[in-house]
């Protein structure tokens, strides 16, 4: 996979992508990131790459002429047909199935945002798409454009070290992430769930299911909605409501 990520700060992008998977996967050649920054291509001796707002009001627009240059250079370092993405908080949301989707491009250009914005011609002529990580505002779009990398890099073949990893986790079926447990078995009078030591690999399958539509209905209920469920998810569901309120000591009919 190849990105190329348009940004006045490229030192943060590479910094952090010296550590971890990311780390790994660019040094194993499954994983390309090149930064371009717009001061590079300004024009004057201040390297002026923003400007006040037409219409008045604080703060600072990133100017058209530098970002289409460091556009062109990123354009020219990537595949023909490589998509091109401004992040901004307007955006459509990303979430796991944009991630599937975008790994499948021959590559993908990321374009951060700084100050108060950039000019909307930029955008109109030159993006494809806007996505945004969530409904909050940063300082710039740097820490969007490494989550959008790490989210997608992680689904490249080899990237990981178990191909299960990014199969079995959150939102990988439209749903969160069953409960995790590990070494000691007993900690502070708090123990593991015995199913998962009994070796019966059925029945632990069906009790993280389990586990993942009630963290789902009780944190992010939306997903359910919108990715529905099976009969037998269904009862799955209806028995994770009953065993919360015989844990919480109380008759709850609310699951009914």
């Amino acid at each position: 996979m190849r990105i190329a990520v348009v940004s006045l700060f490229p030192v943060m992008l590479r910094e952090a992508l010296l550590h971890g998977v990311l780390g790994r996967a660019i040094e194993r050649g499954l994983l390309t990131v090149q930064c371009f920054d717009p001061r590079e291509h300004a024009t004057d001796v201040h390297r002026t790459v923003d400007d006040r707002p037409y219409g008045g009001g604080p703060g600072m627009v990133l100017k058209v002429e530098p970002l289409r240059s460091a556009l062109r250079d990123a354009i020219g370092s990537l595949p023909a047909a490589s998509r091109r993405v401004y992040l901004g908080a307007d955006g459509r949301r990303f979430d796991q199935g944009m991630a599937r989707e975008a790994r499948e491009w021959p590559g993908l250009i990321l374009v951060a945002g700084r100050y108060e914005g950039v000019d909307e011609r930029f955008i109109e002529t030159e993006m494809d798409e806007v996505w945004s990580i969530g409904d909050y505002v940063l300082t710039g779009g740097e820490l969007p454009a490494l989550v959008v990398i790490d989210a997608i890099a992680r689904l490249l073949p080899g990237v990981l070290g178990s191909p299960e990893s990014a199969v079995q986790e959150s939102f990988s079926d439209g749903l969160v992430d069953w409960p995790h447990y590990t070494r000691p078995p007993e900690l502070d009078g708090q123990t593991v769930p015995a199913v998962l030591m009994s070796g019966d690999h059925a029945a632990i399958q069906r009790w993280r299911l389990r586990q993942a539509l009630g963290r789902t209905w009780l944190r992010r209920p939306e997903l359910l909605e919108r990715r529905g469920m099976s009969a037998d998810e269904r009862e799955l569901l209806e028995e994770f409501k009953i065993e919360r309120a015989q844990r919480m000591g109380r008759v709850d009919d609310s699951h009914r």
